[in-house]
């Protein structure tokens, strides 16, 4: 994982881009087969906006296994598209608990405290999430949108 980690880093896009793929891939295969399955299956429902049964899924599988960062994560996704921010930043935070390099975690929490106008929370999120990957234009983006906001 730290191979990753710094590949994050490293100046060549494609290094990068190939890093993010497989710690994405890591962390939806975290619980197996099962887990993978439920979160495929929530974001079936999300992509349908049949939003109850993506909640219901997400919530079962973070009950049944609270150690599951991605379940978390993608659970605040869904709470973030219905504009439940509170419960959105909860989920990320609960994500950033678990595993503190969780780059999508750390992103929805910086856009998440945007929506509520929160900038300085959001600023300190998105540097955050520039730690673990300094070459995300989007969030240095953000970062001067937000500080923007603040002056």
């Amino acid at each position: 994982m730290s191979g990753l980690l710094e590949a994050l880093k490293n100046s060549d896009e494609t290094i990068r881009d190939r890093a993010t793929r497989e710690l994405w891939q890591i962390w939806f295969e975290q619980k197996g087969v099962i887990g993978l399955e439920m979160l495929r299956r929530a974001q079936v429902f999300l992509e349908m906006q049949d939003f109850d049964q993506a909640e219901d899924l997400l919530t079962i599988l973070v009950t049944q296994q609270p150690d599951f960062a991605e379940a978390w994560n993608r659970r605040a996704v869904l709470h973030y598209i219905q504009g439940n921010y509170q419960a959105a930043i909860a989920d990320c935070e609960t994500a950033i608990q678990l595993n503190p390099i969780h780059f999508g975690a750390l992103h929805g929490l910086g856009i998440c405290h945007m929506a509520i106008e929160n900038y300085t929370s959001a600023v300190k999120a998105f540097r955050q999430a520039l730690e673990v990957q300094p070459y995300s234009l989007e969030n240095q983006r953000l970062i001067l949108e937000c500080t923007a906001k603040l002056s």
